[in-house]
Formats: structure tokens, sequence, C-alpha cells
């Protein structure tokens, strides 16, 4: 009685954690051999023999008959004698197969059972997570926030913890207890000891790319597709895309009529600022489209250079969108394309302007061909950047870049006060 209600009780988890009954009489087996071995130092003369449609098990002792007085191993022999106490038909070389019962083992014992079958069930669960979380990596899930903390929030999908680390989250977003939240698998994190950590994304470009086919039908059937996105999570990305359909214009199919389409992706990635261009393999022609929304009218490239960079130049009054506020339309330009964009303001030749030499007596020759090297060749071409934008792209440390820009600011009004 007391194997089939430790049976039952082993079944009754499996239920639970959904393992199914071949993977349990598998554990099973394995639990009652590390018993016997327990007891009786090995298992290679047991056999188990379960009953699934009775929940039953029953452990059979296999043992050797051999001549009284010649018993080498008690484990594997029995002398004929005790042989046929149980049966007067034994005889020497028989096989002897008497049950044992497992209350013979202790109560001690079908304690540890149960917590190695638990522990076995514990080690499956991980694996299942493991292997489940792994085949759907770039794949989006919808899960409910139960816990928010300070650098990371869980949720829970399909009874698995997931985690949200704050390098992974949109810094607009915000989280409350309950709600649904819908992220990319980024990976799965082996720990030892723990279960599997599984990590979700929404600042991923992979989030954004899935959420485009989502929305876009045309990417969904591969008629569409998007060759590269960069995003800075919350504030803006740039999609190239491709047709493979010469009748289908990609942008508009992403954009959608009255921009419905990619509406749908700005709500859920907190009203990102989405440019999707139209990629092309000639550098020249990307990196014209990656600046949008301004429109370069010259570009030229230098692919010697590590890494290569490109040189542009664009109308007076597109400068400050080429850049981009903080800079962030280039560097994502520049992201987009691979090339290190600098933005050449033009110059009409009516325009006055200074050569960037000139000023040779108030900056150092370092400090000059910096500003060279970044396409400002010009005071004009300083006085289109922050100190901010400025100090990032040439090297310049903050003092120094506020410097050069109220040095060639003063050189300016002080020609506009003697014109007038």
């Amino acid at each position: 009685m007391q194997s089939s209600v430790l049976v039952s009780s082993f079944a009754e988890i499996a239920r639970e954690k959904g393992i199914d009954r071949d993977t349990l009489q598998m554990i099973m087996e394995d639990v009652f051999r590390a018993m016997i071995r327990k007891r009786y130092g090995a298992d290679d003369a047991f056999e188990i023999i379960f009953n699934p449609d009775h929940g039953d098990i029953q452990i059979l002792h296999i043992q050797e008959v051999v001549p009284d007085y010649d018993l080498e191993d008690p484990v594997t022999q029995i002398e004929v004698s005790k042989a046929k106490l149980i049966d007067e038909d034994f005889d020497v070389e028989d096989e002897v197969a008497s049950e044992v019962s497992i209350a013979d083992f202790g109560r001690r014992a079908v304690m540890t059972a149960r917590q190695t079958f638990s522990q076995r069930i514990r080690d499956i669960e991980k694996e299942n997570v493991f292997q489940e979380y792994s085949e759907i990596i770039g794949e989006i899930v919808v899960g409910e926030i139960y816990q928010v903390r300070r650098r990371e929030v869980l949720v829970i999908h399909n009874k698995t913890e997931l985690v949200l680390p704050r390098e992974e989250q949109i810094y607009k977003d915000r989280y409350r207890k309950g709600d649904m939240l819908r992220a990319v698998v980024k990976e799965v994190r082996r720990e030892t000891g723990t279960s599997p950590q599984v990590i979700i994304s929404r600042a991923d470009p992979v989030f954004m790319e899935r959420l485009f086919e989502l929305e876009v039908p045309e990417i969904y059937d591969g008629i569409v597709e998007i060759k590269r996105i960069v995003r800075e999570p919350g504030d803006r990305a740039k999609v190239a895309v491709v047709s493979h359909d010469e009748r289908i214009d990609p942008v508009g199919a992403c954009v959608g009529v009255k921009g419905v389409r990619i509406h749908a992706v700005v709500r859920e990635l907190g009203n990102e600022n989405i440019d999707v261009l139209e990629y092309s393999d000639d550098p020249h022609t990307l990196i014209r489209h990656a600046l949008s929304p301004a429109n370069p009218v010259d570009t030229s490239i230098n692919d010697d250079l590590v890494p290569p960079r490109a040189k542009v130049v664009v109308r007076a009054d597109e400068v400050s969108q080429a850049i981009g506020r903080g800079g962030i339309n280039i560097r994502l330009a520049s992201m987009l394309t691979g090339y290190e964009i600098d933005v050449y303001r033009e110059i009409s030749e009516t325009e006055e302007d200074i050569e960037i030499g000139e000023f040779s007596d108030a900056f150092s020759e370092e400090t000059l061909e910096k500003l060279r090297n970044i396409g400002c060749d010009t005071a004009k071409a300083v006085l289109e950047l922050s100190v901010d934008e400025l100090a990032r792209r040439s090297g310049l440390d903050g003092e120094t870049a506020a410097g050069v820009i109220r040095v060639i600011r003063a050189e300016f009004d002080e020609e506009e006060e003697l014109e007038s």
C-alpha cells in the first residue's frame, strides 16, 4: 500500500509540473534505484516494474540459488535451503524473485526519495525553461508585470519569471504591477543552482523589427526587408528598408496610409521618433538617405580611414537638421551607415567666412587639426555646432571647445561692429 501512496504522490507532483508519463517513470526508477544502492550497495540484482494503470510499483530482488555454505554475495545469491523455504521446487542455479516492500527501506529513506524526486523535477523544469526560451530568442512575448524593482522589472509569462533589466528598458516607460508588457526575448542565461534567467528587452532593435513585422504585412511576407535598424530607445530610430518587388514602395509600405502602420509602432515605443528610409548598397546614396530630414547637396567618402569617414555638405538652413538635437541625427546616421560623418555647411560665393588656419595665433596646431578632421575648416562651420557636439566629435575637452567657439564668435562680432 505504501508504494502506491508514494507513487501517487510522485505522479501528482509530475502532473502539476507538466511532466509526461515516460519521464515520470524514468525519474521514479532512478529514485528507487538510488534507494536500493543506498541499502544494498548495488542495484544489479533488482528489477523495478511499473504498473501505470494502478499507479503502483513493484521491486523484485533477483537472487541466484547456490549450495549451502557457498554463499559469496548475499545480495545476488541465496542458499538453496533458504530458497526451498520460499518454494520447495527451487534448486541450485535457479533464480529466486522476491518482492521488496517500500516499508523495508525505512522512513528516512522514503523521505530522501521524496526530496530526490522533487529535485529531479526542479532540474527538469529548469532545463525545460532554458530550452523553451532559447528557441524563441528574438521573438515577442507578452507577460504581466508582477514586481517593479529599482534596477529591473519582473514579468510573468506562462508561469515563468522574465527579467527586464534597466538597460533594456525604454526610459520613458512607466511600469505598474498588473500591467501587461510586450518585449522581445534577448537571451537566456544559465544560473548555477537557480532557474535560468530569461532576459527580455524593449530597447533592442530586434524588438522594433518584430513590431514592424506585426504591423506591416509586406515585411512579414518578405516582400519588404528591414536591412538595418539603429536606435536611441525612446528618442529616435532609423530603419533602412528595401523592396523585393519593384511595384512596392518600401517606405510607403512601412508608414501606411496616413501613417497608421508606423503610428502603431511609435505608440508601443513611447512615441519614439522613427525615420524610415530606403536602403541602398551605394554608400553615397545610403548616407544621403540616412541624414534625413536634411538633404545633402554633396557627399564624398574616404574608405582608407578607420573607421571610414564621409564628408557631407548641406545647405546652411539644414545644418541643424542634419546634426539633430544633441547630435542624435548624425549619430544614428553614422551608426546606420558605418561611416563617421562630418557635416559641412554649404558656403555661397558671396558669403564671407574665415579659414580656420587664420586662428593659428589663438589655437594650437593640434586643436586646428582636430577641427579640420571633423570638417570644420572654416570659422562658420565651427559655429554651426554646440559646445557639446564640438567636444564629442573633435575629441577636445569641454573647456577647450567652449573657448574655440567663444573666440570665433568674438571675431565675427568685431567684424560686424566695424562694418556698422
